[in-house]
């Protein structure tokens, strides 16, 4: 890296005046260039005003700063995007610092920002995901993700302004990493950059800036989410990180490999490792074990994490391997793996992972087994992160060639030491965002199989004690767990996974209102299609009242 690390808390922006200028280089945009533009009015405050576009679509392209290719198309109210109608809007596709990278290609920070005709004065950044290198459709989820995650609406269709970007390279792959300043723009630098441009481009096209700016993101957009209290804390006043990626440079990519090495020792085709009938098994035995200690024996584990103490041992055949046990290798790698990865001191490197029923969701399969019936395996802990981002973005230096199955636990780690300081999302050095009034919330997936929701809880009890323990910690941040869910919302897992994230983080901000508890509800891919509960913010979990229907929010208490 050519970059020194920064301390991310003290890292407010770290824009080179080359990159300021590419993005607010035109004096009529300058007005929303020194960070948010967002006031410090402690919240709760009076909800924005409505505003029209004051700007044709067809005249912003015009009034791009020098430097940034933009184009507008208008779309009619009643389009339908992403599978959803939206209301009449302005999409502005944009690219900025083009040039050519030292390996070579060409780079530049691409984004959308979709303006509706009739806007609430509010802001979202749409988070990315996986290895970005790609502009989704900037639609407002409310959860994160790349879809609007099962909800009918998106924060574009309830009148937000709502932004996306590429993360600085194009291409899915993480051959980008061969790049230095693709590496810090994918670390920090590009989200940094479009978030002031896309503020400017508003200013522009309304002739205000945002009342109130919003991040909402999943997995690399929940690590994306994170780095906005810790570096830019004057950015936005609200974040939903979900299932974020926290420390998916160093400490995740170790425990990825380290579950694909203890698999691959019970059998050469990974997928081979446990069938989908051995999950099953143990996700029955878990519900055995840890099901009725909300009060309700209902197929979703509402106890603390902690609370549900599970050990495959029990699943071990006595005899020939059967549907109804587990040989001696399955237990030993299902135990290393859900153990963490550990040198060879027996030190941690990564959270252990909670024992849910969510290990029999496809999704779970899809991240840690994978279903190639060959000896090149196609889970994505090894094609995503370990064959890909770890070798070729992670590591400092990139080696593409690298064997992950003889990743060393004592010398390899350093590797990757340098992006990851960064490029983690770890600091709990968040009083600058605290004390202008933002509010901050995290949504993890107990049965989440690439970020253990353990690590999650870690990040919160660290954070609770960095900034003046559990109640002043509650008074700005959250932390919910779902049950039962794989990674990020709508993905698999028997669970109520569909949630908003947005709505509640909303009112938090704006009417003080903290949200004791989040509505959630099962999918038609689930048991119970159309089943509700409540997320309650830990340490708080769900309890059945006894009385109650047994499918219905109402009937449980957070406690």
């Amino acid at each position: 890296m050519h970059r020194a690390p920064m301390a991310p808390a003290r890292a407010r922006s770290l824009r080179t005046p080359a990159t300021v200028a590419a993005a607010c280089g035109l004096a009529l945009l300058a007005s929303a260039c020194n960070g948010s533009g967002d006031d410090d009015t402690p919240t709760p405050a009076a909800p924005p005003a409505e505003t029209a576009l004051a700007v044709d679509c067809a005249a912003l392209p015009a009034r791009a700063p020098a430097g940034m290719t933009l184009t507008a198309t208008a779309v009619a109210a009643g389009t339908v995007v992403g599978g959803n109608p939206q209301p009449a809007h302005c999409v502005l596709d944009g690219r900025m610092n083009q040039r050519t990278g030292a390996d070579g290609q060409a780079y530049y920070i691409g984004f959308q920002l979709r303006l509706p005709a009739a806007w609430n004065g509010r802001f979202m950044f749409q988070g990315g995901g996986g290895n970005d290198g790609v502009v989704r459709d900037a639609l407002g989820s409310l959860a994160g993700g790349g879809s609007l995650a099962g909800l009918k609406t998106g924060a574009l269709a309830q009148g937000f302004a709502v932004v996306s970007t590429d993360g600085g390279h194009q291409g899915t792959s993480a051959s980008f990493g061969l790049d230095p300043q693709a590496r810090i723009d994918h670390a920090y630098n590009a989200y940094d950059v479009v978030t002031v441009t896309a503020k400017s481009l508003i200013n522009t096209a309304y002739g205000r800036k945002p009342d109130r700016s919003y991040f909402v993101g999943c997995s690399g957009g929940g690590r994306q989410a994170m780095l906005f209290p810790q570096r830019f804390p004057d950015y936005f006043d609200g974040i939903a990180a979900n299932a974020p990626a926290i420390k998916v440079a160093r400490e995740a990519s170790m425990a990825s490999v380290w579950g694909l090495i203890s698999y691959g020792a019970v059998s050469p085709v990974l997928s081979q490792a446990l069938s989908d009938a051995d999950l099953k098994l143990v996700s029955n035995a878990v519900l055995q074990r840890c099901d009725s200690l909300d009060g309700a024996a209902d197929g979703i584990i509402h106890a603390n994490p902690a609370a549900c103490s599970f050990d495959p041992a029990v699943l071990q055949c006595t005899g020939a391997k059967t549907d109804s046990c587990l040989t001696a290798a399955q237990v030993t790698a299902l135990k290393k793996d859900f153990g963490g990865p550990k040198n060879s001191a027996g030190q941690s490197l990564y959270a252990s992972w909670p024992w849910d029923a969510g290990i029999a969701g496809a999704d779970w399969r899809n991240w840690k087994l994978g279903t190639s019936t060959t000896t090149t395996p196609n889970a994505r802990n090894a094609t995503l992160i370990a064959a890909d981002a770890m070798r070729l973005e992670f590591f400092t230096p990139p080696a593409p060639n690298f064997d992950y199955m003889a990743f060393n636990f004592d010398t390899d780690p350093a590797r990757m030491d340098a992006y990851a300081a960064i490029y983690n999302t770890t600091s709990t050095d968040v009083a600058a965002f605290r004390n202008r009034g933002g509010k901050m919330l995290i949504v993890h997936g107990v049965s989440d199989a690439i970020f253990s929701a353990n690590d999650s809880i870690d990040y919160y009890q660290r954070l609770q004690a960095a900034q003046g323990g559990a109640e002043a910690t509650r008074k700005f941040a959250r932390l919910y767990l779902v049950p039962g869910m794989n990674h990020c919302s709508n993905s698999g897992g028997p669970s109520t996974d569909l949630y908003d994230a947005l709505t509640p983080l909303v009112a938090w901000v704006e009417k003080g209102e903290a949200p004791d508890r989040i509505v959630a509800s099962a999918g038609p891919a689930t048991p119970w299609p159309g089943r509700t509960r409540p997320l309650c913010p830990y340490p708080q979990q769900a309890h059945y009242d006894g009385a109650g229907p047994i499918d219905s929010a109402s009937s449980f208490t957070c406690r």
